[in-house]
Order: C-alpha cells, then structure tokens, then sequence
C-alpha cells in the first residue's frame, strides 16, 4: 500500500522537526496538567479490566499508556519511528512498534481498536479503506472499532462511514465528543464505534 499520500509523512518531508515538535507540544500540556485522558477513559469504560486493545497511530503513546496502566494489554502501532521511540520511554508496560496500519498483521485479536488523534484524517486517501479492512481482520469476538477525527480535515464523516460499511464495520454509537455527546449533524468531530457487520 503507498503512503504517498499520507499527510503525516507529508508534514515531516517538509519539516524534519516536525515529530519532536509534536513530542514536545504533548510533554509541555501533560506539564501543564493538561487531560490528555479522555479517549483511553472512554475506551477503559467499554471493557473488562485485562481487555486485548490495540492503540492504532498511537503517537507518544498516550492513549494506550493510560490504558497499559489501567491494566489492559495493550499494542501500539504507529508510521513515525520517533514517535513510537517516546512513547516506549514513556510508557513500559505496552507493546510499541513501528507500522504502516494499512499493512497491519498481528497475531493478536483485539477486545477494542482505538484510533483517535485524527489518524483517519492523516491517513493518505488511497489507504483509509484498507486501514479499516485490517481493523475489521484484528478484531475478536464481540470487539469494538473506535474511530475519532475532526471536521474540515479532508476525510468527510459520510465517506468514512461508507468507507467502514464496504471494510464490513457497522456503526453501534456515533458521538461528536469522547465525552459521550450524541453526533448531530454539523457537528464538527466524530467519535465512531463499530462492529463486524452480521
């Protein structure tokens, strides 16, 4: 699958720094004591303590080290090679590696999948469908797909919602926040979760 057109890997060939830039902004507004916890709280609320879940274009790793933490066993998989080096210093008790999400092949079937951070919308337009077929192909019985992007970032909500139907994911909750507000239309963030499609 080409990343070409991913728009993270856009970002740093245009600027090298980019990744640290990022690592730092993170490291400052945890500093801060900033809530960077809303999504893996959300996520920690959807399972059995112990669950299988695969933080998907994990950056610092911050979602899937609460996680970790809470006691989930938790792999993280993400296309920045920096990234992922912070979030293994960070964050010991989770699986981190490099990865391409529309390669994804693990031996593990997950309990969740959480993609937040706006991945999808980074993700290059040519491999989204993919990325959510390999999502659909990791998860267990009974698991969950947990898809967040914002508005305005090239990937509307309704051509990923098609996106999802053809990979075999269908919706069971949308939501504009990771705070449990129901979606409306207009809004201007999705939080999906899906399921295999019967």
């Amino acid at each position: 699958m080409s990343t070409t057109d991913n728009l993270w890997l856009q970002k740093i060939a245009a600027d090298p720094g980019h990744s640290r830039w990022y690592i730092d902004r993170f490291r400052q507004m945890a500093a801060r004591g900033d809530d960077l916890a809303g999504e893996a709280r959300m996520i920690d609320a959807m399972v059995s303590r112990g669950a299988r879940i695969l933080d998907a274009g994990c950056g610092t790793g911050r979602v899937g080290g609460y996680l970790a933490a809470a006691g989930h066993d938790v792999t993280g998989v993400d296309l920045d090679p920096e990234l992922i080096t912070e979030a293994r210093s960070q964050h010991a008790r989770a699986v981190w590696q490099v990865g391409d999400l529309s390669e994804l092949d693990l031996p593990t079937r997950f309990d969740v999948i959480v993609c937040a951070g706006n991945v999808m919308a980074f993700a290059g337009p040519s491999s989204r469908g993919e990325i959510l077929r390999r999502f659909r192909a990791h998860l267990g019985d009974g698991g969950r797909a947990v898809v967040g992007f914002g508005a305005g970032r090239g990937y509307e909500f309704d051509d990923f919602l098609a996106d999802a139907s053809a990979a075999g994911l269908t919706p069971d909750l949308l939501l504009s926040t990771w705070d449990l507000r129901p979606y409306q239309p207009g809004a201007d963030f999705l939080v999906a979760v899906l399921t295999p499609t019967a």
